[in-house]
């Protein structure tokens, strides 16, 4: 295997990391309307993900900075053509970070209703456009010969690409709700897993649509077993999560993100970003690497540092591991 091939598996490791991980905390932040009832239990979701988001999000960065330093013309062309949606992807990532730091700073109502309203919109938005541009990477879109991509912004919104960004949207929420159960007491963790079962069955109908419109249009053999894996999976979640066995529904909803992304990564190879255009135009993990030499260094340095990062990120978790309920949360001052 060629380290470019290397590079390819690494980075689809790291957007699977991203949205594992991610997904969950998008999904809590779009529950803070959907089943906090009021400000006390909305601060019991928030207090679930408080300690882990932002370590959650360094999976986003270094996924980026691993695809413009091994895929430099992957980079530039995929954040040239969706650039106004990975900028509103952006402003939101950046808004949701400034609204859990500054919710709690001031005391009057409107301030932290809005603030409270900044979250739900900026995680059900991210939910939703990553969905949509993954969907029109492995759809294709429009790229010319000089690797540069020549559609518009309604190019992307496309029934493919919107129905992979409803998938994402209720497949991280569904993840969300199992999460929160697994960190919850009392009634908060009976009404998560009653929503989780009724969001599951949702995302496993349009999951079913998309993965197999998908494994049609654009799979082999292993994007067969990887979409199997996943329908499997998100069955299974649905089942542990009415038993009560939260770890395990949690675990498998974890399992359904990793093989449904894995899907979509297997569709691609060898291609990275292929041209709706003309095939002899699409972006591969050959003509968009970087140098031999820039590989054989980034290597080394992932092969170092990247252990470190998940230990120091397992410790966290496993810090914050306990349940909380609305008898931690302190009254407002």
């Amino acid at each position: 295997m060629e380290l470019h091939d290397v590079w390819f598996v690494l980075i689809a490791v790291l957007w699977i990391g991203y949205f594992f991980l991610e997904g969950f905390d998008f999904g809590v932040g779009v529950l803070t309307k959907l089943l906090a009832r009021d400000r006390t239990e909305r601060r019991v979701l928030i207090n679930t993900i408080g300690p882990v988001w932002d370590g959650n999000e360094v999976w986003l960065l270094t996924a980026g900075g691993a695809t413009f330093a091994a895929f430099p013309e992957w980079y530039a062309t995929l954040f040239s053509g969706f650039y106004l949606p990975l900028l509103l992807i952006l402003v939101c990532l950046i808004v949701r970070g400034v609204a859990f730091e500054y919710r709690h700073k001031r005391d009057e109502e409107r301030w932290q209703t809005n603030w409270e309203h900044a979250i739900f919109w900026t995680s059900l938005l991210p939910a939703l456009l990553w969905g949509v541009a993954f969907g029109n990477i492995v759809r294709g879109v429009k790229i010319d010969g000089e690797m540069e991509y020549v559609g518009t912004f309604f190019d992307l919104l496309n029934p493919y690409a919107i129905l992979g960004g409803l998938v994402t949207l209720t497949l991280f929420t569904f993840h969300g709700a199992v999460f929160t159960a697994l960190k919850t007491l009392g009634e908060i963790r009976e009404r998560a897993r009653t929503l989780a079962l009724r969001l599951g069955l949702l995302t496993t109908a349009l999951a079913l649509a998309f993965l197999i419109w998908t494994q049609v249009s654009h799979g082999d053999g292993s994007s067969l077993v990887a979409m199997v894996v996943a329908v499997l999976s998100l069955v299974t979640a649905i089942g542990a999560n009415q038993v009560g066995r939260e770890g395990w529904a949690f675990a498998l909803s974890g399992v359904t993100i990793v093989a449904a992304v894995a899907m979509l990564f297997l569709t691609l190879f060898p291609n990275v970003m292929p041209s709706s255009l003309n095939e002899e135009w699409s972006l591969t993990v050959t003509n968009a690497s970087s140098s031999p030499y820039t590989l054989k260094i980034m290597t080394w340095c992932a092969a170092i540092a990247t252990p470190l990062v998940l230990l120091y990120q397992g410790w966290t978790y496993w810090v914050f591991r306990k349940r909380i309920g609305t008898q931690h949360i302190a009254d407002a001052h």
